[in-house]
């Protein structure tokens, strides 16, 4: 059975209680899932001409619907213009200029801003109807990203035929009569896209509560693996410094998991790393691209390499000048255009990570390009532990303290060959001294580590010299 509209909406009907809330309405939900599946026999040309329409379409919106834009394009020709003769827009500009690059009334940043600083609103939605998701700082600046009910729908169906490969309805039904039970280990503390989706599922669809479930990576190890021991998850979802951190617990016998699959995502997933997490829980270990602009930029398939939803999302690699770079070559950063999303468009964004694409298209035989990420790429900490021991600490779990608990964004911890720790902070977060050293020491003393050495440094962040990139956590100690 297929995605075929008729059988996917009564399904729909028979297999959610929905909520009294307009962001769900399962004829968007079907119309998403039925266009997902058809973009998926299409041919390298056609996926090209399903894009290459789509941009045009999400062009013309943007300069009717968003001041932003219409002043940014207002000397361009109305007609003939492509991808490439549009300039590119940063995170930075996005936010300074929030309120005139929505299309919608109601969405200001004011109301977002109140609407984040309720943790008790993580998975609903803002004037019940868009999702709003918040990005760390990388670049010095933390982003707002709100994405509308088509959008969303469109994320949604994109996971789960051509990652999770649930081709049909059946497919749901029957993975939940087999008894598979998800986890995601994350950052649960923010309006996070990963913690901020999983709440939305298990308000949408109240059955699944009982089988999908986020556990809180801002907790101590012994806490989370006994967390994870009784709730006995199927699939487990995390970044790869936490996989490799439950990994090492799997292999103590601390943690004692039987796992179908373990999906990666956040950071870059390397091959040691890979095949570690696979030896200690015997299970195929997937990994996928995707980011609080755009959810699911990319999924991996049998033979390990990411494709690129390419009838919905565009990537256009470039280098330091802003000149596309060949297939082949790494680029300095990537330009990210979201062909679904209309309520905040995203045009030629600068999203901050160096890819490459490959020349040759897989031997999968999907006609999906293929590209290799390098995205985060911080390190693991190694600390004392107070009863002896070592206690792991995951890179995006430490930067989640320093911005939620701190309200710094430009950072760099570095822990020195003897172990003690430094933090630099960017020229405008000199001012945090005294609440980054204090929120550190309240997450050590919850993940009992021992005492440790915390150095508040007057030196700016080290960027990486080649890239100009900032890595935010850096563990100089030998392995």
């Amino acid at each position: 059975m297929n995605w075929s509209p008729d059988t996917l909406m009564s399904s729909l009907r028979s297999l959610f209680a929905l909520p009294n809330e307009s962001a769900f309405d399962p004829a968007r939900w079907t119309e998403a899932a039925f266009d997902v599946w058809q973009g998926s026999h299409l041919t390298p040309a056609a996926l090209a001409h399903t894009a290459e329409r789509r941009v045009r379409a999400l062009i013309a919106y943007a300069r009717e619907a968003s001041p932003f834009y219409s002043r940014l394009y207002r000397r361009m020709p109305l007609h003939g213009l492509h991808l490439g003769d549009l300039p590119p827009v940063t995170k930075g500009q996005l936010m300074k200029h929030f309120d005139e690059v929505v299309t919608q009334p109601g969405v200001t940043r004011e109301a977002i801003e109140a609407f984040i600083a309720d943790p008790a609103r993580i998975g609903h939605s803002l004037l019940g109807r868009f999702s709003i998701f918040t990005s760390s700082g990388t670049t010095g600046t933390p982003g707002y990203f709100v994405h509308d009910p088509d959008a969303i729908a469109v994320y949604d169906a994109l996971e789960a035929q051509r990652f999770r490969g649930l081709l049909s309805p059946s497919d749901v039904l029957r993975q939940v009569m087999e008894g598979d039970r998800y986890a995601m280990v994350a950052a649960t503390e923010g309006h996070f896209a990963g913690i901020a989706t999983v709440e939305r599922m298990r308000r949408w669809a109240p059955w699944m509560s009982g089988c999908v479930r986020a556990f809180a990576l801002l907790q101590s190890s012994a806490a989370l693996v006994q967390e994870l021991n009784l709730y006995r998850p199927t699939v487990l979802a995390t970044y790869p410094t936490a996989a490799e951190m439950l990994a090492e617990e799997q292999e103590a016998g601390r943690l004692r998991l039987r796992l179908r699959e373990l999906w990666t995502g956040g950071e870059v997933l390397s091959e040691p790393t890979r095949l570690r997490v696979q030896r200690a829980f015997g299970c195929r270990v997937r990994s996928a691209y995707g980011a609080s602009e755009f959810l699911p930029i990319a999924w991996e398939c049998p033979h390990r390499r990411l494709h690129v939803n390419s009838d919905w999302v565009v990537l256009e690699p470039v280098d330091r000048q802003g000149r596309t770079v060949q297939p082949g070559e790494r680029s300095h950063t990537v330009l990210l255009t979201n062909l679904a999303n209309r309520v905040q468009p995203l045009i030629r964004y600068d999203l901050g990570d160096a890819i490459t694409v490959h020349a040759k298209h897989c031997s999968c035989g999907s006609a999906f390009p293929t590209v290799s990420v390098e995205g985060r790429c911080d390190d693991a900490l190694r600390l004392p532990a107070r009863r002896g021991g070592e206690v792991i600490v995951v890179p995006l779990a430490l930067e989640t303290v320093l911005e939620e608990g701190a309200g710094a964004h430009e950072f760099q911890v570095v822990q020195g060959v003897d172990g003690s720790l430094t933090v630099h902070l960017g020229e405008h977060e000199r001012s945090r001294r005294a609440p980054v050293r204090a929120a550190l020491r309240r997450y050590f003393e919850t993940c009992e580590v021992g005492p440790v050495e915390i150095v508040v440094s007057r030196r700016a962040p080290v960027r990486d010299r080649a890239s100009g990139k900032l890595r935010r956590v850096v563990c100089e100690l030998e392995r």
